[in-house]
């Protein structure tokens, strides 16, 4: 595939694949005789993985680290797989202050509905 055809497929701007590609998220994509990026099923494999973790807000510096270990070879399966799991435990973190919030504007929203429910009252002479 082109980097227009998964910059369309992913939503990814080609800048961002390039990005991707130059600091290391990204293994080198094949290319065709011309030099064109030309996208194998491993490189939309990476770019999956890729956005999946961006957008469970994973930082470049760790997502960059697991794409340099991986590239080392088996010898680092325990090293990504602790990588993998601090990430996750993060992830938890940042979901459960996000529950918080949540409940938190839920409290303010049921506060607001209650009060127009006793002002409705109110002008219903009840």
């Amino acid at each position: 595939m082109t980097i227009r055809e998964v910059s369309e497929r992913y939503g990814l701007s080609a800048d961002t694949l390039r990005y991707y590609e130059r600091v290391g998220l990204i293994p080198p994509v094949p290319r065709t005789r011309g030099g064109v990026r030309d996208y194998d099923g491993a490189s939309l494999g990476w770019v999956e993985l890729i956005k999946c973790m961006r957008s469970a807000g994973v930082g470049i510096e760790a997502l960059t680290e697991y794409c340099r270990l991986f590239q080392q070879g088996e010898e680092t399966q325990e090293a990504r797989k602790a990588l993998l799991v601090e990430q996750r435990r993060q992830l938890l973190e940042r979901m459960e202050d996000m529950r918080r919030s949540l409940d938190r504007l839920d409290e303010k929203i049921e506060n607001y509905e209650r009060g127009l429910a006793c002002k409705e009252r109110q002008l219903r002479g009840g």
